[in-house]
């Protein structure tokens, strides 16, 4: 037995219920066919790349099971018959992969940088604070200090100084 996933693209303005029974004929053709059901993660609803049968939108469902390639060709002909169905793609599972909505990363709070404090400059005016890129190392932020120091040094070629 194989595992796979199976992601549904589903018409929107079909009703919910009608949505359930198409998940539930998946899972009862799974079970049928001697395999597992593992888990159902309705993605919601979201904005199509471009338009599908007339819609800008459609609801995403992800199911994981276990089954058959004879019980996989199956629920792809049941699925293909369905009009609430307005794409599906059957995919072979990867142990350890996630199947939440990428919506759950978007939730997440972005990192703020860190803040540098820097010394008093000479003449007792305190200079400006830094931002640092957590991502940079310390020798790297080194070099583009040296670098952004040596292009103050140069003049330009038509500054009128000799």
């Amino acid at each position: 037995m194989t595992t796979y996933e199976i992601l549904l693209l589903l018409d929107p303005e079909q009703a919910e219920a009608h949505q359930d029974d198409i998940v539930a004929r998946a899972r009862d053709l799974v079970e049928k066919g001697g395999g597992a059901w593992h888990s159902h993660d309705a993605w919601g609803r979201r904005r199509l790349a471009y338009p599908i049968a007339h819609k800008e939108e459609g609801v995403y469902h992800l199911v994981v099971f276990d089954a058959e390639s004879d019980t996989l060709d199956e629920i792809s002909r049941v699925l293909k018959i369905d009009d609430a169905v307005l794409r599906h793609m059957a995919t072979r599972h990867i142990a350890g992969s996630r199947t939440t909505a990428p919506r759950d990363e978007l939730t997440a709070p972005a990192p703020t940088p860190a803040v540098v404090e820097v010394a008093p400059a000479d003449d007792g005016a305190v200079a400006e604070e830094e931002y640092a890129d957590p991502n940079t190392s310390s020798e790297e932020a080194e070099s583009v200090d040296e670098a952004e120091a040596a292009a103050d040094d140069v003049q330009p070629e038509d500054s009128g100084e000799e």
